[in-house]
């Protein structure tokens, strides 16, 4: 070889002429590695076939037929555009590209004046077909960085449909599109260990007018480069948007997100906050002054006896006139007198045949129960939170039915913490940071790791073989890794070769072969002496943001972590391929977590199989079942303390009430077992959630009704004659009204909330409902029989649990009110009433109210879940995959059809493509596109039959069925990548925005002629389904808590006798409660969504046992003043609701303070103390002073009848 250090270069001259034979230099070579012969000698005149060969391959250079010289053959030509063809492969979607990269190579293999650009540097003998010549194995070009310049910006975002990658990446050598330039760019075509370049070539960029260094007679190259948005001379259309961005049309500025609401310069929502707080508080006070103005009118005017009582409010007392009564009054009386008669009647029954009732009881409870037998328990996420119906399940219907389901997903993320990184220095990239992470030993860990589990789950039969999916081997299955770029061969990792770049001759190993396939992963072959492939072993390429994670700016090897991914089959959950994809996953895990627990094992990762989070649910709710028992073991033992009467050490075991309690329970345990039961036997499924919550809401309520029974027989005094059933019927008959306003209200609420679309509330609210009536009925049946049982044991002074034994101490006959009901009455009512009091509770609640009303999970701890999440959002680079899935009716086949959907030169300037090139992270991958490409004549791509009588054989591009089955497409996809999403406000965003894309993407692409009028586009991601409830959870709660609402206005004005003041402040009570609860969540961290909306209907049930009661016991009082029956409802009713829901709840709640599960702690612990405490508040702090303001009684009808 010999090596020229000076040469000729005058206008009109060749330096090379004519092919001499391949380059006996390079081996391996994608295309013959012809080498030109060195030939100084003048231009040649083209004429005939010469000129026509030129003429197409360099058209640039024709200056017409009989003035057109050139410095190359035919052969030349027919090489050049040989060479060229494959590169038009990936830059013609962009003409003005592809034709300067010909333009380039035009002027350096066939320019007339051809030794002004070149300046030959090597030269050797080459012997072809017996014949010696010299030829040319090394130049030097010259190129103006303006033509350079130029010619790279027409083709650095030529993007290639099928990766969604940019062209110029496969052309940049190592330094991949992020860190390509002109330079760069020409240099890897110049080098010969590309595989393309047939010799080496210098390209030389300098500056107009900068001569120092150039041979003599040498002048740069400055020709003309086209711009990615003009048309070719040849008549190629000007590249689409995607590739070209100065080809975009002119977009309308996005609008401005909507500036925070302000009023007077600061938050404007608290302005009104303020406001409503003042004009309410100014409301109040104009009230109570205007009520004591009429007030001392009326008495003055009337000669009113006037007194005071203990608290120095005013105390009217009078005869009440018959006329004085209105008809409301009296109809409210008699309502209520009527439920009082019927239900004595129906207690005294009950109270004298107990072991019948019992009996007749637990028959009626078996045969509900027998149809647990069948009870189907619903643990599908999907199944559980997205309506059949959505839109979210219909379309993830319909890409299942044509696509088949999602691929599994099974991913380990692992990094190596503490561990020190170092800066190699490479011999072709210079120096580069190396993270302790990324290290031989360790990517040889994870191999050994990674093999381990391909080998012992059987990998092949489940796995997803997209290239070959019918007979796969352990080769074919799509697992993503950083060892796929060596193959998964050791022998890869550890090769290592001498390479001599630039003079410097050094050993090249895998780091470099790994630098280079992180920046480009679709090569065939590296640019180092390794030669190694980066496509993984099952054909396809591995992209950097599936291997590595955590990096910053394409720093991809000072990465901290590595991701490795398997990829499975999904099947539908009745197939028994599912079964089998589920047992590959069980070995995954069981594998993970024994590598995990290896002292050997080099990382700390994070790992989750597709069944994991069903999985953990179901085994943390698992865990979490002896709490719940000790839960209700807590309740139990409080229940059966508290009902005890205690009169005298000697009496203790006679009248405990620890039997009493106990049946309490099994009332309640019978109603949602009924309850459970029932369902089954028609076939409405359960869920962990309902086996959760149901029985903790039915014993709250349950607990409330026993309590205000229980308490007020202790406290009432047998009357004379009368028999111990006759007095548990008038007791009954006294407080069943207010049960049965409490419970009817509760169960219509919760049939109503049976109406939600979302199926887990659906099916509570079913269950809930039929729950809280069964516990109703049992309470008026079996629970009275069980009282009237230990009441006769009672009498008989015998012993509780040794009923042989009696006690010779004596029942005493009079009321025993116990410790609560004299506390409350002498200490609690006087104060909370005071006049001065009731003014300052107002004022907090509204003030209280104002503030809340401003402000308006499924993982576990020590779960491995919830570590995946932490580092998936850590180091993943980016989110989840969403496909754009078209249904039937779109003519593909038409030019039309096709130009509204690809996106290369000539598609639309607003196609689908386009469109969604515009929004997501990676633009979408589009079949159209590489059909289209196909179809080039240009293009030398194969495509072979893959059914049909002609499998395995050659496709043409003129196949007239090609087109006809574009026709009959009945679905289609297009899949890109979102933006890395982190939580359910990012996940909802992005959702929304892409069904804003599809829908106008939809309302495009039916302009086209021939389109069906129901032809849709719409977006699918596997997140979908669990995402879309947060888009209507908020008109979906507020119609749920709406028609739970609506009950309890309803039943207890028609319970009250159509009294509509006392139904407007039950429900204003409990409105109160369920916003506050909402406030009260935001303060303490609980998301609302379809769990919170579960207890959210349960907060309603929950507030009628501490509102509706008050409301009653308050409108039957006979107190002379409103205060005064305010405090008498706020002592013997307001002491049983404490004593029965709200010291039954808290006990249970804090014991669920020690669950595992998130879900156990968030939405039972955090939420239901929420709702208890502001139930408390509510009902025995603000509704009280409410009713002694603004609450109606029957007073004047009461007092008419006695």
């Amino acid at each position: 070889m010999q090596v020229l250090s000076e040469a000729q270069h005058e206008p009109g001259f060749c330096t090379f002429f004519q092919e001499c034979g391949l380059n006996p230099l390079l081996n391996d070579t994608f295309i013959p590695a012809i080498v030109p012969c060195f030939d100084y000698s003048r231009a040649r005149h083209l004429t005939g076939e010469h000129y026509r060969r030129l003429k197409e391959v360099c058209p640039m250079l024709d200056k017409g037929e009989n003035n057109t010289y050139a410095c190359c053959s035919i052969k030349q030509l027919s090489s050049l555009e040989r060479s060229l063809t494959l590169s038009k492969a990936v830059l013609i979607r962009c003409p003005s590209c592809a034709e300067n990269f010909a333009h380039l190579h035009c002027i350096t293999t066939c320019s007339p004046n051809q030794s002004q650009t070149i300046n030959v540097t090597q030269v050797m003998n080459v012997t072809s077909q017996g014949k010696t010549k010299l030829a040319v194995v090394g130049y030097q070009a010259f190129l103006s960085t303006t033509f350079a310049e130029a010619s790279f910006q027409s083709c650095k975002n030529v993007r290639i449909p099928a990766t969604g990658g940019f062209a110029i990446g496969t052309m940049c050598g190592r330094y991949g599109a992020k860190l390509c330039n002109p330079q760069r760019w020409y240099d890897f075509q110049g080098d010969s260990s590309n595989g393309l370049a047939p010799l080496d070539i210098d390209f030389q960029l300098i500056k107009e007018g900068h001569t120092e260094g150039l041979p003599e007679g040498v002048i740069p190259y400055n020709g003309r480069a086209l711009m990615c948005n003009e048309t070719t001379p040849s008549g190629g259309q000007f590249c689409s948007c995607q590739d070209c961005e100065e080809s975009c049309p002119k977009m309308p500025p996005p609008p401005q997100p909507p500036s925070p609401f302000m009023l007077l310069g600061t938050d404007g929502f608290l302005v009104i906050s303020i406001i409503l707080l003042c004009l309410l508080i100014l409301a109040f006070l104009l009230y109570v002054s205007v009520a004591c103005f009429s007030r001392k009118r009326k008495d003055e005017e009337k000669g009113k006896r006037r007194g005071k009582d203990q608290n120095s409010n005013d105390v009217t007392q009078r005869d009440i006139d018959p006329s004085e009564v209105t008809c409301a009054d009296r109809n409210s009386l008699v309502a209520q007198d009527f439920l009082s008669l019927q239900f004595q009647r129906w207690g005294t029954l009950m109270a004298t045949y107990p072991l019948t009732v019992l009996l007749l009881s637990a028959i009626v409870v078996a045969v509900f129960s027998a149809g647990l037998k069948s009870i189907e328990l619903t643990t599908d996420p999907v199944e559980l939170w997205s309506a059949p119906n959505s839109r979210a399940r219909q379309e993830k219907d319909f890409h299942d039915s044509h696509f088949d389901p999602f691929f599994r997903t099974n991913q380990l993320i692992l990094t190596a913490p503490g561990r020190k990184g170092h800066i190699y220095n490479s011999l072709l990239f210079g120096p580069q940071n190396f993270s302790g992470l990324v290290s031989k030993d360790l990517v040889i860990e994870l191999l050994q790791l990674q093999t381990r589990i391909q080998v012992k789950t059987s990998l092949k039969d489940v796995c997803f073989a997209p290239l070959n999916p019918s007979n796969p081997s352990l080769t074919d299955c799509a697992v993503n890794s950083l060892p796929q770029y060596f193959q998964n061969s050791l022998d890869n990792i550890n090769a290592k070769v001498n390479m001599t770049e630039l003079g410097v001759t050094k050993e090249v190993d895998w780091r470099d072969h790994l630098i280079y396939c992180l920046n480009s992963p679709l090569s065939f072959k590296d640019i180092t002496d390794l030669g190694m492939s980066c496509m993984a072993d099952y054909g396809a390429p591995v992209f950097s943001f599936l291997a590595v994670g955590g990096y910053e700016n394409d720093d991809f090897t000072n990465a901290e972590a590595f991701i490795l991914t398997f990829s499975l089959n999904n099947y539908a959950r009745n197939s028994t391929k599912f079964k089998v994809a589920m047992q590959w996953e069980t070995e995954f895990l069981k594998i993970v977590q024994e590598y995990q627990k290896n002292p050997a094992c080099n990382f700390t990762f994070a790992y989750m199989a597709e069944r994991s989070l069903e999985d953990e649910i179901n085994r943390t709710t698992a865990e979490d079942i002896p709490i719940f028992m000790i839960s209700y073991a807590v309740i139990f033992v409080y229940i059966a303390v508290a009902l005890g009467e205690y009169s005298s050490w000697r009496r203790i075991l006679v009248d405990s009430k620890f039997l009493v309690g106990l049946g309490g329970i099994l009332v309640v345990g019978c109603s949602v077992l009924a309850s459970m039961g029932f369902y089954s036997w028609i076939g409405i499924p359960s869920s962990l959630v309902i086996l959760q919550v149901v029985p903790f809401l039915v014993l709250a309520v349950g607990a409330d009704n026993i309590f205000i029974f229980v308490l007020e027989y202790q406290r009432d005094v047998r009357k004379p004659g009368e028999t111990r059933q006759e007095q548990i019927g008038r007791v009954l008959g006294n407080v069943a009204p207010s049960m049965l306003l409490c419970s009817l209200s509760e169960s219509v609420c919760f049939f109503l909330g049976a109406l939600s679309t979302m199926p887990a509330v659906k099916t509570f609210a079913l269950y809930a409902a039929l729950a809280v009536l069964m516990d109703f009925i049992l309470q008026m049946t079996a629970f009275v029989a069980l009282l009237s049982l230990d009441a006769r044991r009672q009498d008989n002074n015998r012993c509780e649990l040794l009923c042989c034994v009696k006690v010779s101490t004596r029942r005493p006959n009079k009321p025993n009110e116990g410790f609560l009901l004299p506390l409350m009455r002498k200490y609690y009512a006087p104060v909370l009433l005071h006049r001065y009091t009731r003014i300052i509770v107002v004022k907090l609640q509204i003030l209280f109210q104002c503030k809340l009303t401003k402000i308006i999970l499924f993982l576990v701890q020590g779960s491995y879940m919830l570590d995946y999440f932490k580092y998936l959002y850590k180091y993943f680079e980016v989110g989840v995959p969403v496909y754009f899935v078209t249904k039937g009716g779109y003519d593909f086949a038409t030019v039309e059809g096709m130009n509204a959907v690809c996106s290369s030169v000539g598609c639309d300037q607003f196609s689908m493509t386009q469109k969604i090139q515009s929004y997501l992270a990676i633009p979408a991958n589009s079949w159209v596109d590489d059909f289209i490409d196909w179809l080039n004549p240009g293009s030398r791509c194969c495509r072979l039959y893959t059914f049909g009588p002609n499998v395995g054989q050659f496709c043409p591009a003129t196949e007239v069925n090609v087109f006809f089955f574009c026709f009959l497409l009945p679905a289609t996809r297009f899949m890109a990548y979102h933006t890395p999403l982190t939580n359910s406000q990012d996940f909802t965003a992005a959702l929304l925005k892409a069904r804003e894309l599809a829908h106008n993407i939809t309302l495009g692409m039916r302009k086209i002629k021939g389109t069906s009028p129901d032809f849709e586009v719409f977006p699918y991601t596997v997140t979908n389904v669990f995402y879309e409830q947060y888009l209507t959870i908020v008109p979906e709660g507020l119609f749920n808590i709406s028609m739970c609402l609506l009950p309890t206005f309803v039943v207890c004005c028609l319970l009250l006798g159509l009294d509509l003041l006392s139904g407007l402040l039950n429900l204003l009570t409990i409105i109160m409660i369920v916003v506050d609860t909402v406030g009260v969540m935001t303060l303490w961290g609980i998301h609302y969504n379809a769990v919170a909306l579960i207890n959210l209907v349960t907060a309603v049930g929950i507030s009628v046992e501490f509102v509706s009661h008050m409301t009653r016991s308050f409108a039957l009082s006979i107190k002379p003043t409103h205060v005064e029956r305010a405090m008498e409802a706020t002592a013997n009713m307001g002491s049983a609701v404490f004593a029965g829901v709200a010291m039954t709840n808290l006990p249970g709640i804090l014991v669920l303070a020690f669950a595992k599960a998130q879900l156990i702690q968030i939405f039972f612990f955090r939420l239901n103390l929420i709702i208890t405490l502001l139930g408390l508040v509510h009902g025995l702090v603000f509704l009280p002073v409410l009713l002694s303001y603004f609450g109606k009684c029957f007073i004047g009808a009461c007092l008419c009848t006695q």
